[in-house]
């Protein structure tokens, strides 16, 4: 199954940030540097809290 592109709001300052349900490297916000996404092999472990799952076209 392909992944998704998810929403996420950095625990630390409330950035928005766009990333990658499986990402293969950490994804560090842009704003603060609060890592947001932890690589795993599969499904990545997102730090912050999903927003909502962006629409593919």
């Amino acid at each position: 199954m392909p992944g998704s592109f998810l929403k996420v709001e950095c625990p630390d300052c409330e950035n928005e940030q766009t990333v990658f349900s499986k990402a293969a490297s950490e994804v560090a916000c842009a704003v603060c540097g609060h890592t947001l996404v932890r690589p795993t092999g599969g499904e990545a472990d997102i730090e912050g809290e999903v927003l909502e799952t962006v629409a593919h076209r």
